[in-house]
């Protein structure tokens, strides 16, 4: 059977969120049916309309046929179904975006073809229009079946009208979801006799969450699932930024109904409020930001092992802090190590215990000099120490990390030593050597240590 292969790039998003938003969407999905189902019953059989509760029969038959061919068109053009199951979800969609505008033209050229007369079970309805869904709804499922047609367009521009349908989409049901909860009736200027009912606004409001999700595989929302930092952004503010406006108006609402103070208070308190949150997630977000690119830039210039600076990291502080010293006419010096024995460890004990011993002497390194100084691993086995020291400081230093390299084997008690090889090179103030003659002279020095090391044969 041959299947749709999804554009959709697993690798860029977060696994985990992607299987919760799965099983989110299957959820919602599920639930809708199950209201769509019920509720056309509700209009089939007299009998289970009346033992259900007061008010399920506001949700129109015409709005419970919408809602059903929504879900299952959404449901069928999951990714991993066969090309055959996502014909028949183009044919639910198509369904949808049917009845939605069958509803508007008879609500615009007042004509009916005949979706409302075919339930007439509800004699008893105070509505005019017993199974006609509000124009309101209409619209909304309009673009919910336009979108759905849609849903998986990745040409450019066709993509880019899906995209702007789900925007519209979302925002129409936010609008009736709100008005609903404010207590408002008169939507776009109809009377009561035609509400939308508490259990079409939940239908739609899941439906086009799955929508956006399902969008989010293909288009512009797909960064609400990516990984990176602009996914995480979005994860974390949509939320805020949605809820906000809402949270204000309702405040502004409840104060001016309870007559505790004046509009222009409650105007003036809301606006600097809403200033003050903004400047507020601004500077939240630009910390995030500001975060997220010092760890990049670690990532780029440090060693991930060691923790100190890379070859890279090195040679562009050390090249800074070389300057410096230039410009003030002070004494540089560059400290060359080498790691003796790594590749024996690594062959005898396991490049584990190998890792271990650069990790121990990272963090020696860093123990062991200023926070001034450039400290970095340079090679598999080498570290390089760059900073504004004399010889006579630079000596020391070196003294203090043997002593410091001996103080660990004598009191580690483990198998394997750590023994390093040291040479330093001291720029004095009226020379200017390049980092790289530096590094280069320190390593000789070092390298004449290591030759001392070694036993000489007789």
């Amino acid at each position: 059977m041959t299947k749709f292969t999804p554009d959709f790039a697993l690798s860029e998003t977060e696994p985990d969120l992607f299987k919760k938003l799965a099983w989110l969407k299957r959820g919602s999905l599920a639930v809708v049916i199950l209201i769509a189902v019920i509720t056309l019953a509700a209009w089939i059989v007299p009998g289970l309309g009346r033992i259900l509760p007061d008010g399920w029969q506001l949700m129109k038959a015409e709005t419970g046929f919408a809602a059903l061919f929504g879900a299952l068109s959404l449901w069928l053009s999951e990714p991993h179904h066969s090309i055959r199951m996502h014909r028949l979800s183009m044919l639910f969609a198509g369904l949808t975006a049917f009845v939605a505008a069958a509803v508007l033209i008879e609500y615009g050229f007042h004509v009916s073809v005949g979706f409302d007369a075919l339930f007439f079970f509800n004699r008893g309805s105070s509505s005019p229009l017993p199974g006609r869904m509000s124009p309101q709804s209409a619209t909304a499922f309009l673009l919910l079946g336009a979108e759905l047609i849609l849903v998986r367009a990745r040409k450019r521009f066709s993509s880019h009208v899906a995209d702007a349908i789900i925007l519209c989409l979302g925002m129409l049901v936010l609008t009736l979801v709100s008005g609903y909860l404010f207590g408002a009736l008169r939507v776009f200027g109809l009377s009561a006799s035609t509400p939308t009912s508490p259990q079409t606004l939940f239908c739609l409001l899941l439906l086009t969450q799955v929508a956006l999700f399902r969008r989010a595989e293909h288009g512009l929302y797909s960064i609400l699932l990516w990984r990176g930092i602009g996914g995480r952004i979005a994860r974390t503010l949509s939320p805020v930024l949605l809820a906000l406006p809402f949270l204000r108006e309702a405040t502004r609402a409840h104060f001016i109904s309870s007559s505790r103070m004046p509009s222009h208070y409650v105007t003036a308190i809301l606006a600097s409020l809403a200033a003050t949150l903004s400047f507020a997630l601004l500077l939240l977000l630009s910390w995030y930001i500001h975060g997220m690119e010092v760890k990049i830039r670690d990532l780029s210039l440090r060693d991930e092992l060691t923790g100190l600076y890379n070859l890279r990291g090195f040679s562009l502080f050390a090249e800074q802090a070389l300057l410096m010293a230039h410009r003030s006419s002070l004494p540089f010096s560059v400290l060359f190590i080498d790691l003796d024995n790594l590749k024996q460890t690594n062959d005898s004990l396991g490049h584990s215990a190998g890792s271990a011993l650069l990790s121990e002497t990272g963090k020696i390194l860093n123990a062991s000099f200023r926070k001034t100084d450039v400290v970095g691993r340079i090679g598999g086995d080498e570290f390089a120490v760059a900073g504004q020291l004399s010889e006579a400081a630079i000596s020391a230093a070196a003294q203090r990390l043997r002593e410091a390299v001996a103080f660990r084997d004598s009191s580690a008690g483990l198998g394997h030593a750590l023994t390093l090889s040291i040479g330093h090179f001291t720029s004095e103030e009226d020379a200017h050597y390049t980092l790289n003659e530096l590094l280069s002279k320190a390593d000789k020095a070092m390298y004449e240590e290591k030759s001392g090391k070694k036993p000489r044969a007789d």
